[in-house]
């Protein structure tokens, strides 16, 4: 929309404006671009209240809740931006902005005290086929004791669903290649026990006796994984070397994640079966609506399987 279309703020809203953005310019040195769009989200809903009579000082929590979810309607149109993100965003902007009236005594309440902020959509994780993860497994060259730890990593964490956290703090105490199982200590402070699988424990093994001495150069770490300055990995170490073997398997990077590989374990045991209380159980979640998410996820790849691959799809 032009500038010669937009209505100008009334003088009142807009002295109320400034002060706001002039005291949080001085109070916590936010960036320009930052206070521009508070100015902005401030200017909007001024303009819409004078549709209504009325200005920023006495907006009720009736007219704020009926200019977000006029907003929010107006989302549903192709173009408009007005998602349920973009008005939570809004809403933070209100309440700095109405904290600091009430403060100040400009207004007698604050109308954003009961507001109710939108309910934000569930990203959906994000998952690679069982093709592109085999790649990604393969992808370092396990001839190098740094390939070799790369490729132990990578299977473990495919095999077991660890969170990236669980698996770069893992202890060799925690490992139990005799009987096949770690010891995981989760969120909370929650132990759970966890398979391995055979392929796992063979790369572990191999990892062990081949990998992690040369590393460690004679120098003693509990941590399982480490780096080639003889401590454990970290998981900006591990997130780095995920996106470093993607772009070698040819996989595009904005469908990596760090915990691409948990969330791969999940969506693949569930296609090939997986009960949802033992797939909870596995991943430690506390909560079965959690692990609920991956079903989704399995779901949209079968969609996508179907329209790719039936005849009619």
């Amino acid at each position: 929309m032009s500038n010669e279309s937009t209505p100008p703020v009334n003088a009142i809203d807009a002295a109320a404006i400034d002060v706001f953005v002039e005291r949080l310019w001085s109070e916590s040195g936010l960036a320009d671009n930052t206070l521009a769009s508070y100015r902005q989200d401030l200017e909007g809903l001024s303009r819409w209240l004078a549709g209504q009579g009325r200005t920023l000082d006495r907006a009720t929590r009736e007219s704020l809740n009926a200019y977000l979810a006029a907003r929010f309607s107006a989302g549903g149109r192709r173009g408009s931006g007005f998602s349920a993100r973009s008005n939570a965003r809004l809403l933070s902007t209100l309440r700095h902005f109405y904290r600091q009236r009430a403060a100040l005594g400009a207004i007698a309440e604050d109308p954003t005290l009961l507001l109710d902020a939108p309910k934000l959509p569930r990203p959906l994780p994000k998952a690679l086929s069982e093709r592109e993860v085999e790649a990604l497994i393969r992808a370092p060259d396990v001839d190098t004791a740094l390939g070799l730890r790369d490729r132990a990593m990578f299977e473990l964490i495919y095999a077991t669903g660890l969170r990236v956290s669980e698996l770069v703090g893992l202890a060799t105490s925690q490992i139990n290649l005799r009987q096949g199982v770690l010891r995981v200590t989760g969120k909370g402070g929650k132990e759970r026990l966890v398979p391995l699988g055979e392929e796992a424990q063979d790369w572990l093994e191999r990892y062990y006796a081949q990998s992690r001495p040369v590393l460690l150069r004679g120098a003693t770490v509990d941590a399982a994984f480490v780096t080639a300055r003889r401590a454990g990995m970290t998981r900006q170490m591990f997130w780095t070397m995920v996106k470093s073997h993607a772009f070698r398997a040819g996989i595009d990077a904005r469908r990596i994640s760090p915990h691409v590989l948990r969330h791969c374990f999940a969506t693949h045991l569930l296609n090939h079966g997986a009960d949802l209380r033992a797939l909870q159980m596995l991943l430690g979640h506390s909560s079965l609506s959690t692990t609920q998410i991956y079903t989704l996820v399995a779901r949209e790849g079968l969609k996508r399987l179907h329209e790719r691959h039936h005849p009619r799809g």
